[in-house]
């Protein structure tokens, strides 16, 4: 008996690993499509002359900043 709980216990432990897993990347990709919004609106503000370059740049880093940590899963998405 001590046997099969403990081989539920794994399992149940695995599965929670996956599911944590599988949140970490949602949220990742989520952070990456907000990001990518955020560039998007400094570049178009930029280009309508209420924007700067500085804030593109800006958003273009944290992207690359985001890519280099999380991948560039969130890339495919867009």
């Amino acid at each position: 008996m001590a046997g099969f709980l403990d081989r539920a216990k794994e399992q149940a432990q695995s599965a929670l690993a996956q599911g944590k897993s599988k949140v970490d990347e949602v949220q990742a990709q989520r952070a990456g499509a907000d990001l990518l919004k955020q560039l998007g609106a400094a570049y178009y503000a930029q280009h309508r002359g209420t924007g700067s370059p500085e804030a593109t740049q800006q958003a273009l880093a944290a992207i690359e900043a985001h890519a280099a940590a999380h991948g560039d899963g969130f890339l495919r998405g867009a």
